[in-house]
């Protein structure tokens, strides 16, 4: 009874970094892509409609990243799109591979022999050990191509940029290709970001971009892998030579249609408003005890990594969520697993890895939501504290309490 009680509820939302609530465009999208009963590959004319709606969906989405249309790669998500960057441009190209430390799984599990590229305490990749580590793979014997480099524009649990203006200069230099894994910026894009500056004047002239749908309010199952200029690339899937051979399968037009709505409807948001209720928030949860993340640096608008030191994750999951909130510990594609951060560990956080949350706040979100999650977060913690197990460091990197 409780739990079908519970199921009865409306929770309140605050893991858009797992994935966005659906905007109405793109839902419109889907349905009009629904409606086409067309093969894009047909020849006849149901078939050259749908052929038409793709390649308008293609040329929509390359131009937005300054690329011609059929630099525009469509696969079912950001995970593919990444393995197929890795695949493409790493192995059959016969490059070694450096990767940030604190990159998604979607690239460490698809390249688990790579080089680590080190973070600080903030989480923003080391430039100087990158460039020591292009030096030492470039110059060497035998040496033909430079390394493939992987690094995400925002991280997808404390939300920090990646200086990307630096790493694109670096990799220019030693000849090294550069893949951007932009799942998470791509849709909360603004002037300012270092994502958009990157984008804006040409670091990422020479780099590959990953993005996928539903990050973006867009429907779950569609991504794309953005190429630098229109090249072969060898395939994961050969199938039967769909995406100019670089991605076999039919395409799922619908989806990709909402794609290209949900990312055309993510570009009017008003962010300002939802960076101001971010901030509101951490504000709140910092007078609670919590430690914020990386708060230092330039972050994504929408993302707070609070750790409550001497709480694990799962203990304020169960809290939150009994009273009716859903954030999360992190990436939320570990099989519903709550464990140590390797985002936090890579930063050298230590114990506080395992006591970390994820409040991320979706584009839909009301503030009287958020201002009641921070009400009961901080309920939640004076609960924690009366019990003992809430503890305060006299020193932890890369954080502030303020």
């Amino acid at each position: 009874m409780i739990q079908e009680a519970a199921l009865r509820q409306s929770p309140v939302y605050l893991d858009a970094n797992a994935t966005e609530p659906l905007r109405p465009a793109a839902r419109e999208a889907v349905l009009a892509g629904l409606e086409q009963t067309g093969n894009p590959a047909s020849v006849h004319a149901a078939g050259r409609k749908a052929r038409i709606m793709l390649e308008e969906a293609r040329k929509q989405m390359a131009v937005a990243f300054g690329r011609e249309a059929d630099c525009c790669v469509f696969t079912s998500g950001g995970t593919e799109a990444d393995t197929l960057a890795l695949h493409g441009f790493g192995r059959a190209e016969g490059r070694a591979i450096l990767i940030g430390a604190t990159e998604h799984d979607a690239i460490r599990k698809a390249a688990p022999d790579a080089a680590l590229i080190p973070v600080d305490g903030q989480g923003v990749i080391d430039c100087t050990a990158l460039e020591e580590m292009l030096a030492t793979r470039t110059a060497g014997e035998g040496v033909q191509r430079g390394p493939l480099v992987c690094i995400m524009a925002a991280n997808n649990e404390t939300g920090v940029y990646a200086p990307l203006q630096d790493v694109a200069a670096l990799c220019r230099r030693y000849g090294a290709f550069l893949h951007v894994d932009a799942v998470q910026a791509a849709g909360r894009m603004r002037e300012r970001d270092e994502f958009s500056q990157a984008l804006k004047d040409g670091s990422l002239a020479g780099a590959s971009l990953a993005l996928s749908a539903h990050k973006m309010g867009g429907p779950k199952g569609a991504g794309a892998l953005i190429l630098p200029e229109d090249r072969p690339l060898s395939p994961l899937l050969p199938g039967g030579g769909q995406e100019r051979g670089r991605r076999g399968g039919t395409p799922a037009l619908a989806l990709h249609k909402g794609m290209v709505a949900a990312f055309e409807e993510s570009q009017k948001q008003d962010w300002a408003m939802l960076e101001s209720l971010r901030d509101e928030l951490e504000s709140i949860m910092a007078q609670a005890g919590a430690l914020i993340m990386g708060r230092g640096v330039a972050r994504l608008l929408n993302t707070i990594s609070a750790v409550l030191p001497g709480v694990t994750a799962q203990m304020q999951l169960m809290a939150l969520d009994i009273e009716g909130y859903c954030v999360s510990a992190g990436s939320a594609c570990s099989s519903g697993k709550v464990s140590r951060s390797h985002v936090l560990e890579a930063m050298g956080q230590g114990e506080a890895a395992g006591q970390a949350i994820r409040v991320s706040l979706p584009w839909n979100v009301r503030a009287e939501d958020v201002r009641t999650f921070g009400h009961a977060y901080a309920r939640m913690a004076q609960r924690f504290a009366e019990r003992g197990l809430l503890k305060r460091p006299a020193s932890l990197g890369g954080v502030d309490d303020r």
